[in-house]
């Protein structure tokens, strides 16, 4: 799947589909850890545990 970042105010989105949020348990509740590993974004779900530890 290829996407585009789209302007929000003076940042850019990321829309995410349905059906991947779905696939992942994402709501629009649920915390998402951002990173990189230098080449790569990588948004990740922050699960119970992680969120008790201290993401």
């Amino acid at each position: 799947m290829i996407k585009t970042l789209t302007a929000h105010g003076n940042s850019a989105a990321l829309i995410i589909d349905k059906p991947i949020l779905e696939l992942l348990g994402i709501t629009l509740d649920t915390p998402l850890k951002v990173s990189t590993d230098g080449k790569s974004l990588i948004i990740s779900p922050l699960r119970d545990a992680e969120r008790e530890a201290g993401g």
